[in-house]
């Protein structure tokens, strides 16, 4: 088995003051490396403004940006991680899901999750205590109307009366649920544990993407209670998905020193300063190739069946050194249990 295939690519949708024209290019040309080197699926950030809390950058809007990516690719999957839904309004939504899905030739991932940005749901005029319970809203909508079905609901916060969206797709796009428990930190803006909200709204869709800020010891207790979840709730948990999100900037060195100095240079360019050095350390992917190469076995190890990798450089020359230096050193199970195997390892 080829072990690309277990990779995606984040599309380097972060855009510095003074981009132009040639980061448009750039960016379609990224896309179409990333396929050609046989990389599973593109997936993008989603944030409304730029997340200065954590980031440097602003991104594009991510299902604009899919689009172009769809236009310049064939093969790719290409997902969210994580489309922030209470921001948006589950009828159109579901209508630029459906339209990306026909035109993709049915290649469309939802990454979905609640966001944690107070002034983007300020922007919208969605109160942030509202997030969870307008998600399961959004779902209970969202996913029959996907799945070709007429609609309707009434709920708190949306109602919806014989409503169907065209064009229908002969199948749905995947539904991927982002959350669960991340590495306490004071200046995180949520609570560092698995809620049973999460768990709930991950069991009715097809999979699971821990938070990139959760080890991979937590991860594996997190995914122990999911599969609890599933199993007390009549289930079976490998019908769960496990794809995990992390950031990654390869130097060629064997000096663990000189390859954190060159890493946090790059994810400066991105990201924020204001979680520290060491906090960054715990929960992405630093050192040299080798320490690279076992942070990921160790998230193998605790459940990951699926990585979904940012780079920190628009440089397509970074997926090249993933191909030959990370990804062969990285062991699957032979056995995998995702929604979509024939994709996820064609």
């Amino acid at each position: 088995m080829n072990q690309v295939n277990r990779f995606g690519v984040f599309l380097p949708s972060y855009v510095w003051a003074g981009d132009g024209p040639e980061r448009a290019r750039g960016i379609k040309a990224f896309a179409r490396e990333v396929e050609d080197l046989g990389f599973d699926s593109l997936f993008i950030t989603d944030h409304l403004f730029a997340a200065k809390r954590f980031y440097s950058v602003s991104f594009l809007e991510p299902l604009t940006a899919l689009a172009v990516a769809a236009g310049v690719t064939e093969r790719v999957r290409l997902g969210t991680s994580i489309l922030i839904l209470p921001l948006r309004n589950p009828v159109i939504l579901a209508k630029e899901l459906a339209t990306l899905q026909f035109l993709s030739e049915e290649r469309v991932i939802l990454g979905a999750g609640i966001g944690w940005n107070d002034y983007e749901y300020d922007a919208v005029g969605v109160r942030k205590a509202e997030r969870g319970k307008r998600t399961d809203e959004m779902l209970d909508i969202m996913i029959p109307l996907l799945e070709g079905e007429t609609v309707t609901y009434h709920g708190q916060f949306y109602s919806v009366d014989d409503v169907v969206i065209e064009p229908k797709a002969s199948r749905r796009p995947e539904i991927w649920i982002g959350g669960g428990s991340q590495l306490a930190d004071p200046k995180s803006p949520d609570l560092p544990r698995f809620v049973e909200a999460v768990k709930a709204r991950t069991m009715r869709t097809d999979g699971w993407i821990p938070r990139p800020t959760c080890p991979p010891d937590d991860i594996a207790r997190d995914w122990v209670e999911l599969q609890a979840y599933y199993r007390e709730h009549g289930r079976d948990p490998h019908e769960c998905f496990v794809a995990h999100e992390n950031f990654v900037h390869v130097v060629l060195t064997n000096d663990p020193v000189k390859a954190r100095e060159e890493q946090h240079r790059a994810f400066l360019e991105v990201m924020s300063s204001e979680r520290g050095e060491q906090y960054l350390e715990s929960v992405y992917l630093f050192g040299t190739p080798d320490e690279i190469v076992a942070s990921l076995q160790a998230r193998v190890d605790a459940g990951v069946e699926y990585f979904m990798l940012h780079t920190m450089t628009p440089d397509p020359a970074q997926l090249r050194t993933w191909v030959d230096e990370i990804i062969p050193n990285v062991t699957f199970p032979a056995t995998v249990g995702p929604v979509r195997r024939d994709l996820a390892l064609r």
